[in-house]
């Protein structure tokens, strides 16, 4: 696994390469929106399955999804109620989502904001990506940054000094080991927004309440 500096690794990220970086769920792997084909390849999955758009807050998300302003009153509470968290909102593609995130064209996009203050240090330097699990398809997910780089020696990561220079910006250290998960290991829940109100798809860690 290629180990980077800070300033390598967002640079990577900008020149369409892979990378990967811890979340509240399970580590993510992330490419730029315009380079989700790449990831697709390295995951061997099927593009029946849209990926998930990730970004540190929701206003960076926003311009990628279409509704009237009522609609967005609705997704906007949903959003304040629950992130930073293990919750994926589906919802209505805007015109700037690139083909490439979503092979299928089903008109939706998945986003999240993830509760994991290196992840959204990072988004908030590269912009919203395009995220899934390290796996390959069909896989259980890579929950440690030693299984990953094990199985995907290519995709990139901090370097243990970059991370040990993060961390304490963060408030979190030290940092945590490399064999060690880094999230909950629980799938995010998923819901989409469905004839005006919420459908949840899939049950993950945050339960969904009225």
């Amino acid at each position: 696994m290629p180990q980077m500096s800070l300033t390598e690794f967002l640079a990577a990220v900008q020149s369409g390469e892979l990378v990967s970086f811890p979340t509240d769920t399970v580590p993510a792997l992330a490419a730029l929106p315009q380079a989700s084909d790449r990831i697709y390849q390295i995951k061997q999955r099927s593009q029946t399955k849209p990926l998930i758009l990730m970004g540190a807050n929701l206003a960076d998300l926003w311009p990628y999804v279409a509704g009237t302003e009522a609609e967005q009153a609705q997704w906007t509470a949903m959003a304040d109620r629950y992130w930073p968290g293990a919750l994926t909102l589906v919802l209505p593609a805007s015109n700037r989502l690139p083909p490439a995130m979503n092979p299928a064209n089903t008109g939706t996009l998945g986003l999240r904001v993830p509760d994991h203050p290196l992840a959204r240090y990072l988004l908030e330097r590269t912009g919203p990506l395009a995220t899934t699990s390290v796996n390959h398809s069909g896989q259980p997910a890579l929950e440690t940054l030693a299984e990953i780089a094990a199985e995907f020696p290519e995709i990139i990561t901090l370097s243990p000094a970059a991370l040990a220079e993060v961390y304490p910006q963060l408030g979190h250290a030290p940092v945590p080991p490399m064999d060690k998960p880094q999230g909950s290991g629980l799938p995010s829940t998923v819901v989409a927004w469905r004839d005006s109100q919420w459908d949840v798809l899939r049950q993950g860690s945050v339960t969904i309440t009225p």
